[in-house]
């Protein structure tokens, strides 16, 4: 530009002043030309030099400098003689001649740098860009080195430009695997003119030959096992083909999570899935490099089903890994919101309505200045509510002012209350005066009220005021009290089915975990409305019906009672529900009263607390085309530890551990087929309060739990429960299973409610009960179908006792404790009648 800008110019006959210079238009021009020559050249002469001592290696890296300093004077004075011996009476060049040509020797110098020099200059050039629009986040970057030299970089696949922006991360140009029909697009030739890629059908493992030598030859390998861009935000369907590149080539796996770039215009996720933007923050990890462990003895279709297997694992942990879990439960909160926004209805119930995530932390501000004033930071406070909106503002309004939410269980009865409140010292009862009217409980507080101060949350809403209403504008996101991830942060108490009940001190971090592991398993996303039934004192009407979708993004509906059997499946019609949680029993009883098109819009059907029954899974199949997925948990795992997936399903079984978990199994004396479960994660609870040591926190030892379920797992993985270790009978000498003998009778009387019970046997030491809803049911029919299904007589029950109803608690497990008194007491009235008889 600066040649032909002087091109046409008349040579000065004298010297021109600076200032008329720059008082004309074209010597501005020449001015702003010659002020980018020497900006350029300050801007080639320091990042060379600097890579140039980077690259030379510590033995020579001396030696290498001063040549490249000689070499630059030789240069300097050849070109001042060469520019002398043009401008004189020789050749007589012209100065924008002579300007002309070295604008070009500097273009031919640009395209052999670009060629020669041993770095991507359309990689560094795009890595600039992307560090400057989207604040580019890095980490783990060194396990890339780690792997050595056979390396494989696994990425979920969330956009468009994932591909570009991993080839400005790296140092080394890698070799791309991408789709063999995205390779046909227009829009991707450029890419391919750039990096070397390498079309690959991830539906054809043996296409695969190509990329394995790569890896065998020390190319490092970058590929996006699920095939296609995510359109759920989650890691969909992984293909074989990537884990077969791995295994036959020898490699480390180094996982890779892409996070932010979803939310931009090159994804595939809709406006209604994710908040956009126009520039997100991105962030890239680099986890630490792995090896997919197989058997040895597995070949062709078996070996490769595994490997893939092994794979989904390794980006499951990856998603999990960098799943943040360090944030109080409030702060989660916050994080939520932030990324939906506040106009995002994030509630809804069937009294108030919808609650958008704006007032939901309006709501909780107001609440926790006033909860603040009535406990003290760490305190416990209990709360006696039903599944409302009102519910999950005090809650996060108690987690705001940092006091310990302790879900009390209304159904359990004076006596298991006083005991949950003795335990974990609780003073004051957070409940409301409507919902104790509703559900008469007036007797439950009267008999509360004499040790605890009752606070109803209807009077203090009848009293705010206009300063407290503009506080809590003010207030909005901001904690009364700091509180750490690891702090108690809700205290469940046990059922006290099988005894007295315990306080479970679980921590913002335990829950947060459990719902990263559950994120890192299914593909949700901020479109589902999760029907929450379960109560909110249960472990999974709290974590999964409300803590994860308000927290996930997703839309929660809060139902009072899960007893309701004929109201839900209208609920789930009306509201459009894509997630259910619930127990066998209650499933049994939505399926009896639903219609078939009322559960036309549910994804997932999750089961846990007890067994799904065979006809229980066949009602949903036939009548709504539904599979149920079933799911392992226990309150003091916050409470999930297994569950079945839509990718990983085997009925029989609660599903593989979650991802970041530990399982010990320890053998039981007696029993064969199955072991003593003991789960170690960071979803374990900090520890119990248990009744001779109110207040008392007791921790999990070396962070592990037994579980006191008695399992087996398969090859793959799958857990099967036998029962729990207190729930197996010792019949002449031989241990048996309730559950296996439960799981039988159901089978021959799946419209019957059934229990079985162990009783003291003076012959045998013990034996089986079975108490049933069948009427006119004889033992010989009870022997006959057991035998038919292959029962050997220590598990045919001695006893039938017929009831009228088996005793259900308020979380929809089975209420041993009120059946074995109940199971007793017949036994004994038949006894008496058969004494007076004799």
């Amino acid at each position: 530009d600066l040649a032909v800008t002087m091109a046409g110019l008349p040579i000065a006959s004298t010297e021109i002043a600076l200032g008329t210079f720059l008082s004309s238009g074209t010597g501005v021009h020449i001015a702003i030309d010659v002020v980018l020559i020497a900006m350029a050249g300050g801007l080639f002469v320091v990042p060379v030099f600097s890579a140039v001592q980077a690259w030379a290696g510590e033995d020579r890296r001396a030696r290498v400098i001063a040549g490249v300093n000689i070499l630059n004077s030789i240069f300097i004075v050849g070109g001042s003689l060469a520019t002398s011996l043009l401008q004189s009476g020789l050749v007589g060049a012209s100065e924008p001649l002579l300007l002309g040509v070295l604008g070009l020797l500097n273009l031919v110098a640009c395209v052999l740098l670009v060629k020669f020099l041993p770095a991507n200059f359309i990689a560094d050039f795009s890595h600039f860009v992307f560090r400057l629009l989207y604040r580019m986040e890095v980490k783990g970057l060194e396990n890339v080195a780690a792997a050595g030299e056979r390396c494989i970089i696994a990425l979920n696949h969330v956009s468009f430009i994932d591909a570009p922006v991993i080839l400005s991360i790296l140092d080394q140009k890698p070799v791309f695997a991408i789709d063999w029909q995205i390779a046909k697009q227009w829009w991707v030739k450029p890419f391919l003119g750039v990096a070397r890629c390498i079309p690959l059908d991830p539906s054809k493992p043996l296409g695969t030959r190509s990329l394995i030598q790569e890896v065998r030859k020390g190319e490092r390998l970058v590929i996006f096992p699920e095939g296609r861009i995510t359109v759920t935000g989650g890691l969909m369907k992984v293909y074989d083909g990537a884990a077969m590149i791995a295994d036959k080539a020898d490699a480390m796996i180094v996982p890779v999570r892409l996070e932010g770039l979803e939310r931009t215009g090159f994804s595939r996720m809709s406006e209604t899935q994710v908040k956009r933007a126009l520039f997100p923050k991105v962030r890239i990890t680099f986890l630490p490099p792995r090896k997919l462990v197989l058997d040895p003895d597995l070949r062709a279709r078996k070996r490769r089903m595994a490997a893939g297997t092994a794979l989904y694992d390794v980006m499951c942990d990856s998603i999990f890994a960098t799943t943040p879990t360090d944030l109080s439960l409030f702060d989660a909160l916050k994080r939520s919101v932030n990324r939906t926004g506040g106009a995002h209805g994030m509630l809804e119930d069937a009294i108030t309505g919808s609650l958008t995530a704006s007032k939901l932390m309006l709501g909780s501000a107001i609440l926790a200045r006033k909860i603040a004033a009535i406990g003290q930071p760490g305190e416990a406070l209990g709360l006696m509510l039903p599944n409302a909106n009102g519910t999950a503002v005090t809650f996060f309004a108690v987690q705001q002012a940092g006091c310990v939410a302790a879900m009390l269980n209304y159904t359990a009865g004076i006596a298991n209350l006083k005991a949950a409140c003795a335990v974990a010292k609780i003073k004051t009862i957070l409940t409301s005066r409507a919902f104790i009217e509703k559900a008469k409980l007036g007797n439950l507080i009267e008999g509360l009220r004499a040790d605890h101060a009752i606070i109803y949350l209807d009077d203090i809403r009848a009293n705010l005021t206009t300063p407290d209403k503009l506080r809590g504008f003010l207030d909005k996101g901001r904690s009364f009290a700091a509180r750490a991830a690891d702090d108690p942060a809700v205290i469940l108490f046990t059922s006290g089915s099988e005894g007295a009940p315990k306080g479970v001190v679980l921590s913002s971090r335990n829950f947060l975990a459990n719902i990263g592991q559950i994120g890192a398993r299914f593909d949700i996303t901020s479109e589902e409305i999760v029907l929450n039934v379960l109560p909110v004192f249960h472990a999974l009407g709290l974590m999964g019906g409300m803590l994860m979708p308000m927290l996930s993004g997703m839309k929660c509906f809060l139902y009072p009672s899960p007893l309701h059997y004929r109201q839900i499946p209208e609920v789930a019609y009306r509201i459009n529900a894509t997630v259910l949680f619930g127990t066998d029993t209650f499933l049994a009883g939505y399926a009896r009263a639903a219609n078939p098109y009322d559960f036309r819009s549910l994804r997932y059907v999750v089961a846990g607390a007890e067994p799904v029954k065979t006809e229980t899974r066949r009602i949903y199949m036939e009548t709504f085309g539904i599979r149920i997925l079933e799911g392992y948990g226990v309150t003091e795992c916050s409470p999930v530890v297994a569950v079945n997936t839509m990718m990983f399903n085997r009925s029989g079984t609660v599903g593989r551990l979650l991802p970041g978990m530990e399982q010990r199994l320890e053998p039981v004396e007696g029993i064969l087929d199955g072991a003593r479960l003991h789960a170690r994660g960071p979803n374990i609870m900090l520890g119990y309060f248990r009744a001779d040591a109110p207040g008392v926190l007791e921790p999990a030892h070396d962070h592990w739990h037994d579980t006191g379920d008695i399992v087996s797992i398969d090859k793959d993985g799958f857990i099967a429960i036998k029962g729990r270790a207190k729930l197996f009978a010792k019949v002449a000498g031989e241990m048996v299973s309730l559950a296996a003998v439960e799981a039988l009778c159901a089978l021959r009387w799946p419209d019957r409610e059934l229990a079985v019970l162990a009783m003291p046997d003076s012959r045998k030491g013990e034996k089986l009960v079975l108490v049933t809803t069948a009427e006119g049911l004889t033992r010989s029919d009870l022997v006959s179908a057991l035998r038919e299904q292959g029962a050997n007589d220590l598990m045919i029950p001695a006893e039938i006792l017929v009831v009228d109803a088996i005793p259900v608690l308020g979380s929809g497990k089975m209420d041993l404790v009120t059946l074995d008194k109940i199971a007793r007491e017949k036994l004994r009235a038949v006894t008496v009648t058969a004494g007076v008889s004799a």
